[in-house]
């Protein structure tokens, strides 16, 4: 994997240089949340070169069906009883004012104004970057941010994968997909372990995924 720098010259001190923290913005329904993404978000945060690792909850992805997701509150609390006290993983909600569905590029224009301390980077799985070409404004993104990608099985990464800024990441998988967990929660079945156990506690206590 390629190591990019976030530094950037000082306005004050031509020769000095800072370094802005480095945040990778892993984006998902997280509808639930469950085990492998916390495995990828940690793996990422503490074995690359980036700072911290945003979960950011997306209340609409562009790209798939808005029905059978769970009200965006609940999906973002069950990210932080999942991430629990990690320092490194952080929940984020800031796409819920924006407008919808939530196009990636532009979540980034206000984060690079709201955040100007910081610098930003995207996280996404091979599958994604497959189809990045469909994403608004993608030739943008690659040019414009530093991109790490997860394998997925089965998942041909494509010319996309030779890009400079896309880095390829051998985090640990799990054939696991929260489909398969909201399908166990409806029909009764247990889906302990599957989940961290603060979000297991909670799904047992709640009827979301239920009906």
């Amino acid at each position: 994997m390629t190591i990019s720098t976030a530094c950037h010259p000082s306005t004050s001190k031509p020769t000095a240089y800072l370094c802005k923290m480095k945040i990778g913005l892993f984006f998902g329904s997280f509808n639930p949340v469950h085990t492998g993404h916390l495995i990828i978000a940690n793996f990422l945060a503490t074995q690359t070169d980036l700072d911290k690792v945003w979960m950011v909850v997306s209340p609409h992805n562009p790209l798939k069906p808005r029905k059978g997701l769970a009200n965006d509150f609940d999906r973002l609390h069950l990210v932080r009883l999942g991430i629990g006290d990690n320092p490194k993983v952080e929940a984020s909600n800031i796409e819920f004012n924006l407008p919808k569905p939530s196009y990636t590029v532009d979540t980034l224009a206000y984060l690079k104004e709201k955040y100007p301390h910081y610098s930003f980077s995207l996280i996404m799985g091979g599958d994604n970057l497959a189809t990045l070409h469909l994403w608004k404004n993608y030739q943008y993104l690659l040019e414009n941010y530093d991109i790490y990608v997860y394998r997925r099985p089965n998942y041909d990464l494509g010319e996309l994968a030779q890009h400079p800024r896309v880095h390829l990441c051998d985090a640990p998988m799990l054939d696991l997909s929260a489909t398969y967990i909201r399908q166990c929660i409806k029909n009764g079945l247990s889906v302990r372990y599957l989940v961290p156990d603060s979000v297991w506690e909670y799904l047992e206590n709640n009827f979301i995924y239920r009906t």
